[in-house]
């Protein structure tokens, strides 16, 4: 039972899905975290903390800040460099009945001209001795989206997701999951800064710009498979499969592979390889051929053909007891992950000294850190 126990943190350690039949351990956590990459920076503290109450409760909340400098690509093509803040806060609550736990989460993100609230409902029952676990889970979303400068500009933003999820104990050596999630959003679903380039020859580029124009709705399916398995030498390894697709017409494929070690009682040791590719959005294009060329139209390189390398490395060092504080159990990490993204069909336009459309194509590399303090007790 201590070897599927311990499976059973591992595979749930990664997932925002909700825990069945025993309650989140209380713990407090500190976290900074910092992105670098693509003329783009941003970091910020985050703070979270769960708490049972009682027996059959636990109650969590969680303050997160974003703190975004620099330009990206688009905005050195079109625009200048920004710098502006997100805090997110989150509350919620778990309650334990018999072999099931019921959910109830809050969420609220505010920033200049982006504000976003949801509520969500879970449930997870355990069955078959605690070697079965089904879930199912159900979100609203209700955003406001404005424009830096102009007042005037709201557009609002619906969106519901839904997700299913099976958990099943293969073996004293191995956890599967099988999760299915799928999006529906409704309303203002692009960025009012983002343009499109079309081929302009009057101009002394080659090409002009307009406003992009998207489909005011997207659904969106995604499937995941999720292997953890206890190997002799105390270590786990981790083989997780997900399809993506939705209805722009975008496929996506990623795998991950992970592995986690203790070095010793105190350090423990992981790292972790992951690769993802998509296509393009239907109504992508790098350049088009003339304006309004298209009902709609993007130039978003999150919506072009594009793949990821992401090499992740981490450590943990378990801390000494306290001594005014026994029961309590302190612990250092610290993850850094670092991601090379490769552009299919989206070009440089910043690069000037080449004819329209043969720019070269876009690549960046990003470095990701997290840093955090965790208190178990």
């Amino acid at each position: 039972m201590v070897v599927i126990r311990l499976l059973i943190v591992l595979l749930l350690a990664g997932s925002a899905a909700v825990h069945a039949a025993v309650l989140p351990q209380d713990r407090a956590d500190l976290l900074y975290h910092s992105y670098q990459g693509g003329g783009v920076s941003i970091d910020g503290p985050a703070l979270m903390l769960r708490k049972k109450a009682g027996q059959s409760v636990s109650l969590s909340a969680y303050h997160y800040v974003d703190t975004v400098s620099g330009a990206s690509i688009d905005v050195q093509a079109t625009a200048s460099a920004y710098t502006e803040t997100r805090r997110e806060t989150r509350l919620g609550v778990d309650y334990l009945s018999g072999n099931s736990i019921i959910s109830l989460n809050y969420a609220q993100s505010d920033e200049n001209d982006y504000n976003a609230k949801s509520v969500s409902f879970g449930i997870a029952h355990d069955t078959f001795g605690g070697m079965t676990t089904l879930s199912l889970e159900a979100g609203l979303g209700d955003d406001t989206v404005g424009r830096n400068g102009d007042d005037s500009f709201r557009e609002q933003v619906k969106r519901s997701n839904y997700k299913v999820g099976l958990t099943q104990v293969i073996s004293s050596r191995w956890i599967a999951a099988l999760n299915m999630q799928v999006d529906l959003d409704q309303g203002f679903l692009n960025n009012p800064y983002r343009s499109v380039r079309y081929v302009d020859s009057a101009d002394p580029r080659g090409f002009a710009w307009q406003a992009e124009v998207y489909p005011n709705s997207r659904n969106t399916f995604a499937l995941s498979l999720v292997n953890k398995w206890y190997l002799p030498y105390r270590a786990a390894l981790s083989l997780n499969l997900r399809h993506y697709q939705d209805s722009w017409d975008i496929r996506a494929f990623d795998t991950e592979l992970e592995y986690v070690h203790p070095l010793t009682e105190r350090w423990i040791l992981e790292a972790k390889l992951r690769w993802y590719s998509q296509s393009q959005a239907e109504f992508y294009r790098d350049l088009f051929d003339f304006a309004s060329q298209q009902n709609f139209m993007a130039r978003d390189k999150e919506l072009s053909e594009f793949s990821n390398l992401t090499l992740g490395l981490g450590a943990s060092y378990q801390l000494s007891r306290w001594s005014f504080w026994p029961t309590a159990r302190p612990e250092l990490n610290l993850q850094w992950d670092h991601i090379r993204f490769n552009y299919k069909n989206f070009r440089n336009v910043t690069i000037t000294q080449t004819a329209t459309g043969q720019e070269p194509l876009y690549r960046l590399d990003a470095n990701v850190l997290r840093a955090f303090f965790s208190l178990y007790f």
